[in-house]
């Protein structure tokens, strides 16, 4: 939205192609979002669509089944009910899915007391028991970052192998972060705040907040079909203008590498469609450049 919004503010024609299922459905505030901290995240996208659609950005709820380059300068893009798009410049902004933990109970906390990053909701859970859920470095990254605001920190492996060296479990022993490897049987809450979570055999934690480390995938395979460069997760690597390896394709928010902020992810966009802007600029309206190399000029001898 943010990448649409400054194309159609530059007067290209825009169009946003939505499946409408965001990552952050359930997330009850975002924060760190600077004017906007807390808003909701229905909040923010009917607001972003109403600024973008405002100054003609044009949206449509669909998915896209088939990307197809024409040639050098144009796509052709075909939505799930047949629609045909032809366009000169692509920006993904696919972003990301969550592996969740197969735990009952977690769907109803979600976004409220349950997350998937410290730096969005870390503030949050200070000075409370938090859980981290998942094994690894993964895991145990989670509740080192976490440490910024509580102490009182247990990491819950699930049933699987802890996965961690001995010189990794000992720096977790200094700070008092113990390491569970029972299975979790379900987390109870009341409307949406996490008290409990229970184990197979019996035994129960209280635990006020919880965060899962389990992976990421990208949400989409269409930077694969493009051929797009990517990293070991899926993620689409570009450089700074957010222009990815294919010519005239462009990658913003969470898919490319980075901190998976909003408000990262809304700059991000802006950054990407001011490049595909100047892309887009002919060559006798752009300043020339001082530095470049002046055409040899030829020359005759009348004798």
């Amino acid at each position: 939205m943010s990448a649409a919004l400054w194309s159609a503010r530059y007067l290209h024609s825009t169009v946003v192609i939505d499946a409408g299922d965001p990552r952050n459905w359930e997330t009850r505030g975002i924060h760190g979002y600077l004017g906007l901290d807390g808003i909701t995240s229905p909040e923010l996208r009917q607001r972003g669509r109403a600024e973008a659609e405002r100054v003609g950005a044009h949206f449509i709820h669909a998915s896209v089944d088939t990307v197809t380059r024409i040639d050098d300068d144009y796509f052709s893009i075909t939505l799930e009910r047949g629609m045909t798009i032809i366009t000169a410049r692509l920006l993904l902004a696919i972003g990301i899915q969550d592996v969740w933990p197969d735990i009952p109970g977690l769907d109803r906390c979600y976004g409220k007391t349950a997350h998937v990053c410290p730096d969005c909701d870390g503030y949050e859970a200070r000075d409370s028991k938090v859980v981290v859920i998942g094994a690894g470095r993964k895991a145990m990254g989670m509740a080192l970052a976490l440490t910024t605001w509580t102490n009182d920190i247990v990491i819950c492996t699930n049933g699987e192998p802890p996965d961690l060296t001995e010189r990794s479990l000992q720096q977790l022993t200094t700070l008092n972060i113990p390491v569970l490897d029972a299975r979790i049987r379900c987390l109870r809450s009341d409307h949406g705040e996490l008290h409990t979570l229970d184990f197979d055999g019996g035994m129960s934690l209280d635990c006020a907040h919880l965060f899962f480390a389990l992976g990421q995938a990208a949400a989409d395979d269409l930077g694969t079909k493009l051929g797009c460069t990517r990293d070991s997760i899926g993620r689409v690597i570009t450089d700074e203008h957010y222009h990815t390896s294919v010519r005239n394709v462009y990658a913003a928010g969470d898919i490319v590498r980075g901190p998976q902020l909003a408000i990262g992810a809304a700059a991000s966009g802006a950054i990407a469609a001011m490049a595909i802007h100047h892309s887009l600029v002919p060559a006798v309206r752009r300043l020339e450049d001082p530095e470049a190399a002046p055409e040899r000029e030829t020359t005759t001898s009348a004798n």
